[in-house]
């Protein structure tokens, strides 16, 4: 994962503390039924009371069988409260979260503007969509808006964990402001885009606490999975006994629960809500606000990526790449006038002509060029440059101004120069012509720079399985060459909004998930055609209500951090219920033949973990089921170890370690427990 998701204690003093609470309060059976899995564990413990206060109840008999009872009761009790306290955790966690957030949106006043400019200070609680509001500087703005008026520094880090302030103003892709946030310079007129618990910060804190989580897709399917799976067992136990009676195994009916809450998948039936929930909170920390649980789920789906290529694969701003000197010049003199004529130049291409400059040798004193007249580049001479004390005139620009202002001198301009030009041009980088005098140098390359780092991004996607498909309104020469150095699978040029909304589609009917990043208007209709659509929050209000996902930090590239998340979320859950699985099948070849040695002394062989007895077989079985689901909180919080590779060797190598250790440990485990039991049940028992 990336650096910048935040890091936190797994389990607070307070959160500990409630959990506990909530532990207890979820045993209402009316929230029970909603874990058909744990409900039956609880149902197993209501009967086992009952045989512990009224051991003939169901006409069972024997020594000691109310204490062997009243064992099965508390640890099935047990059971079910480290269930529920492993979902209270992961709520928790996100209730935590939100109280910061619910403490920001209630403190929070709004100065609000009538038609005639008065201010009247209101609870932005009771600001109305279409609203105006003024903030100035230290003020909290209230609600989510649009600027209409004002330029102003605005500190995030309260919504996005991020320090440094970002320029807000009105128009373009800036002028989105997220309640929450802080002015910390001028003042910003603003008008409200929300009504009143409608807001990101509103979404926010319902995402936290889990309060809109809804079960996923595959969150039902595997529910399914699991209710199936105990109607089996349910089944399978009610035909075991008058089968025992047959062999001549008195079987008690708190075995029998025990044996049916030792095989049906409990320890995944556990931990199911917390890993959903867990999954959700790890999105919130990387700040995205996913509007459904089904969206962070499907980015562990996704089979396609479509990008824009400018902002997000690109920096958008042409830079530096190159100096091609033309025959008889030497290359060093090309640097040196072309960084000269570029000291004074603010843009980002003039500070990167500086840059390469330096990177290759070429270091200019400013100080003694502190006097020269710089020569600001405009639309129409396109070119700028500086003129020195000593008479020089340094010029850089388009090919035709340069050509131009050359046979104004009476010069002829050499063929190589314009070779070089359409040279670069074709490569879909600017060419920069630089002229001393009368005299042309040479050219500078100017390009669009892949940011660093997208490639091993984009080879880590492609390990997964999942292809990268770039968009961009460049020529298709262009596009090939950003499409190669960024690593990128595939590219549109020339496209306009309707052609990503067609490659969106038509990789949807070849029964893909597609992805897709935008923050403009135009993006908005691609956005909300794509499985998961990421809007940028410093983007258009419509991108961000078109996408299910929207990202805080407002950086494009992070929709591949978040379909790890999405990965790593589908994992889990995968890897936990195959842990599960594994774990009721090493449970019943420890039980089942410690149970019928008795009747049947050649089932002997195949109690391999030589338990001392049924009971101690049973009750091992039964309190190492309970105790492997705090175990495991841990694992499903924070989620499995997600390390990028295709389908099939993940799946390979999750059935290797978790289906492979879900039979050992638990062979393991119950054997120790047993040896440490034993005595104390020869005790209990004289």
């Amino acid at each position: 994962m990336d650096s910048k998701e935040k890091k936190s204690k797994f389990i607070t003093k307070d959160i500990f503390k409630s959990s506990i609470i909530q532990a207890f309060k979820k045993l209402n059976p009316k929230y029970m039924m909603k874990n058909p899995v744990m409900f039956v564990v609880e149902i197993g413990f209501v009967i086992s009371v009952l045989l512990t206060a009224f051991p003939n109840l169901f006409g069972d008999s024997g020594n000691n069988l109310r204490l062997y009872n009243g064992i099965v009761s508390v640890i099935l009790l047990i059971t079910v409260l480290f269930a529920n306290f492993a979902e209270s955790v992961a709520e928790g966690r996100g209730k935590a979260q939100a109280q910061a957030l619910k403490k920001t949106r209630k403190d929070t006043t709004a100065k609000l503007l009538d038609n005639k400019g008065t201010v009247k200070v209101i609870s932005a609680c009771d600001l109305k969509k279409g609203d105006i509001v003024l903030v100035e500087n230290g003020d909290i703005i209230p609600s989510d808006g649009e600027i209409i008026k004002g330029v102003a520094s605005v500190d995030e880090s309260a919504i996005t964990g991020e320090s440094a302030p970002v320029i807000k103003e009105s128009g373009g892709d800036f002028s989105s402001v997220t309640g929450g946030t802080k002015v910390v310079s001028d003042w910003l007129k603003i008008k409200i885009t929300t009504s009143s618990g409608e807001s990101f910060l509103d979404k926010m804190i319902a995402l936290v606490e889990g309060a809109s989580r809804q079960k996923t897709p595959n969150e039902i399917a595997l529910n399914t999975v699991l209710v199936s799976l105990t109607l089996i067992f349910l089944v399978v136990i009610v035909t075991l006994y008058p089968m025992a009676n047959y062999l001549g195994v008195k079987l008690p009916i708190a075995t029998l629960i025990a044996l049916t809450v030792c095989l049906i998948p409990t320890t995944i039936g556990g931990l199911l809500s917390a890993i959903g929930i867990a999954g959700m909170d790890r999105v919130t920390k990387f700040n995205v606000i996913a509007m459904s649980g089904k969206a962070v789920e499907a980015c562990g789906d996704v089979d396609t990526m479509i990008l824009d290529k400018t902002g997000t694969i690109t920096f958008g701003n042409r830079l530096a790449a190159d100096f091609i000197p033309i025959e008889g010049i030497n290359r060093n003199e090309l640097i040196k006038y072309a960084v000269i004529c570029s000291l004074k130049d603010d843009t980002p291409e003039g500070k990167s002509i500086v840059s390469l400059g330096n990177k290759l040798g070429i270091k200019i004193d400013e100080n003694l060029y502190k006097n020269v007249q710089f020569i600001e580049f405009t639309a129409q001479t396109r070119m700028s440059g500086v003129d020195l004390e000593n008479g020089i005139t340094i010029r850089k620009g388009a090919f035709e101004a340069i050509k131009e202002r050359v046979t104004e001198f009476g010069e002829t301009v050499p063929k190589e120069v314009e070779h070089i030009v359409n040279r670069v041009a074709k490569l879909g980088g600017t060419p920069l012509v630089v002229v001393v005098d009368e005299k042309i140098y040479g050219v500078i390359y100017l390009k669009d720079t892949v940011k660093p780092g997208l490639v091993e991004k984009f080879e880590r996607l492609r390990e997964i399985g999942i292809k990268t498909v770039m968009c961009t309104g460049d020529n298709p020469l262009t596009a090939a060459t950003i499409a190669k150095e960024a690593g990128i699978d595939g590219f549109i040029a020339e496209c306009k909004p309707e052609d990503k909304i067609n490659a969106i589609k038509k990789e949807q009917e070849e029964g893909k998930i597609v992805a897709m990043t935008g923050d403009g208007t135009n993006d908005a209709p691609a956005l909300a055609q794509a499985d998961v659509g990421l809007a940028m929050n410093s983007g258009t209000i419509a991108a961000k209500e078109a996408a299910n996902m929207v990202d805080l930090d407002s950086d494009p590239t992070k929709i591949l951090e978040v379909v790890e998340i999405g990965k790593q979320l589908l994992i889990t859950r995968g890897a936990l219920t195959t842990f599960s699985i594994a774990n009721d099948v090493a449970k019943y070849f420890a039980i089942i033949p410690a149970i019928f040695t008795i009747a049947i002394p050649k089932m002997q062989i195949l109690n391999v973990m030589k338990l001392s007895t049924p009971n101690s077989a049973i009750l091992s079985a039964l309190i190492f089921n309970a105790i492997i689901i705090p175990i495991l909180i841990p694992v499903a919080m924070k989620g499995v170890k997600y390390k990028p590779m295709k389908a099939e060797v993940m799946l390979l190598k999750n059935m290797l370690i978790f289906g492979l250790g879900g039979i050992i440990v638990p062979f393991l485990g119950i054997k120790i427990i047993d040896l440490m039991i034993s005595p104390i049940i020869t005790i209990l028992s004289l």
